[in-house]
């Protein structure tokens, strides 16, 4: 009796480790509306990542540079346990690697990202990343964008590949006849693509498709506020966040041109890459024209005012109030500008420049940015290179957005934490990109660096704001410090350091200043 009793157990528990097994082999197989996708468990099965997922067809052959085509369906199951290409690009940074086995054209993938016990239907907030890299390098699959944590706080992560340099935003009179006079936003017609894919889709993977938003750093952030100005992107987003950048006239400027003068331009960087027509530059290699676009530099081909995409420039959108109104989020680094601490900056030096680039202007500009030591004329050069490269763009978006939002909360941050020294990033700066592994809590994927018990809480205390951002357009919440509204009685600011701390704008001033004027970048 006691043997039969034991292997009758035996049976039992065999049959519900079997049940359990097909439960989470079925949790790990999705639908979707080109075909059945199988995933894996990362996090030690705390979180479903989903793979190299195609949204649109690849843009190769004829493909190359037209608008986005759907993806093909499939019969059986994909595999969805690995990345897919990153997108054909040069060398442009040194910190960026990539988790696929190499570059191509054909890289319109993204990743999806769930919490293990997600069901399908399940209305998880979505958010939605767009890396950064100047519209000419990146990819989904960095390890600093892995996700391995964010869906942890209750969300549905998605992150995307989308076209570039070249590849995404060439402009020729050719391919605007191709396309009723529209060309050369590629790129950002890559995200709306994949914006839609999410839409139709994200529903089977846990995720609420009204409840998105769309978040990324850099040109990402460029991005962002692009497509709040975008009659292509409306509907398909209900939050933004913006990390380093804004598509708003600063001395960094990522596109804005019209079609007829990046034609121009364009054009005639064709006929010097050994192209007589768009035919001869199609059948080109990768290679072949990757080389080429070298010699116009890293930030040759971006964004353009096509008619269709853009009708205006952004910040003329935002000004009549024709954006997206959704919750804003925004922000950016408080040493954006450490590539001036790289040359060195003294006194003498720093009042010289102030001379030189300000003219009469100059004593106002050195109250606000004081060069009276050296470690202040430092200070300041830091300060005055981040608002020029990327704060002053960013500002005048959280400023557009708080006046013609209508409802639309704004939120605004410094991130201020300086990280150690890591391999790529020699100095201690709160430097570009540097809020990327705190919001994703992947700050051991950085090579050399020693993180600090101030660094991840930091980290858990920003992953907190962003998804409960996400979750219902405010980042508050139990365990964080109170973040205040961007609004006009004191201009609320978070400084997220350690400590977290808030209060009014104190910078206020710089800005005021440099709407009168600012000159070209200097690097």
């Amino acid at each position: 009796m006691f043997f039969r009793t034991q292997a009758m157990c035996a049976l039992a528990a065999g049959l519900m480790m079997g049940l359990a097994a097909g439960a989470h082999a079925d949790s790990l197989k999705v639908k979707t509306e080109q075909g059945k996708v199988v995933g894996k468990t990362i996090n030690n099965g705390k979180v479903r990542a989903f793979l190299g997922l195609p949204y649109a067809a690849p843009p190769v052959g004829d493909l190359r540079w037209k608008v986005p085509q759907p993806a093909a369906k499939w019969k059986g199951d994909r595999d969805a346990t690995k990345f897919g290409a990153h997108c054909a690009q040069g060398r442009v940074f040194d910190d960026m690697v990539f988790q696929d086995s190499g570059p191509s054209e054909d890289c319109l993938f993204l990743n999806v990202y769930t919490p293990a016990d997600a069901k399908k239907n399940a209305k998880l907030p979505v958010m939605f990343w767009i890396h950064g890299g100047g519209y000419s390098g990146g990819g989904s699959n960095e390890p600093r964008h892995n996700g391995d944590f964010l869906p942890l706080k209750g969300v549905v992560l998605v992150t995307i590949n989308y076209r570039l340099g070249v590849f995404g935003f060439l402009v020729t009179d050719e391919l605007a006849k191709e396309n009723n006079g529209s060309a050369g936003n590629y790129g950002l017609e890559d995200m709306v693509a994949a914006l839609q894919w999410v839409k139709k889709n994200i529903g089977n993977f846990g995720g609420d498709a009204n409840n998105v938003t769309i978040f990324g750093e850099s040109a990402g952030s460029f991005a962002v506020s692009t497509l709040m100005a975008s009659p292509m992107a409306q509907g398909l987003f209900a939050k933004a966040i913006g990390e380093s950048g804004a598509a708003f006239p600063s001395a960094l400027n990522l596109g804005g041109e019209s079609v007829k003068e990046r034609a121009e331009v364009d054009g005639k960087w064709m006929t010097g890459a050994g192209a007589k027509d768009i035919a001869a530059l199609r059948a080109m290699t990768t290679d072949q024209i990757l080389d080429a676009a070298k010699k116009k530099g890293t930030t040759g081909f971006a964004p353009v005012i096509d008619g269709k995409f853009l009708s205006e420039p952004v910040s003329e959108t935002f000004a009549v109030g024709k954006q997206a109104h959704v919750p804003l989020m925004a922000g950016w680094n408080a040493d954006e500008g450490s590539f001036y601490a790289m040359r060195g900056m003294k006194a003498p030096q720093w009042k010289e420049f102030a001379t030189k680039q300000f003219g009469d202007r100059a004593e106002e500009f050195l109250k606000l940015y004081p060069g009276d030591t050296d470690e202040q004329a430092l200070r300041s050069a830091i300060d005055f290179g981040s608002d020029q490269f990327i704060a002053f763009g960013t500002w005048k978006w959280l400023e557009a957005h708080r006046k013609t939002g209508g409802d639309s909360p704004v939120y605004r941050y410094h991130f201020e934490l300086a990280a150690l020294p890591s391999k790529y990033h020699p100095g201690t700066f709160a430097f570009h990109s540097d809020d990327i592994e705190y919001v994703f809590g992947t700050l051991d994927t950085r090579p050399g660096e020693t993180v600090r018990d101030e660094d991840r809480k930091l980290s858990e205390a920003m992953m907190t704001y962003w998804t409960n951002f996400a979750k219902k357009g405010d980042p508050n919440g139990e365990g964080v410090p109170n973040w205040p509204k961007y609004d006009t009685t004191d201009n609320g600011i978070i400084h997220l350091n350690s400590p977290i701390t808030s209060g009014p704008d104190q910078t206020r001033d710089r800005y005021m200043f440099l709407l009168k004027g600012i000159p070209p970048m200097r690097f």
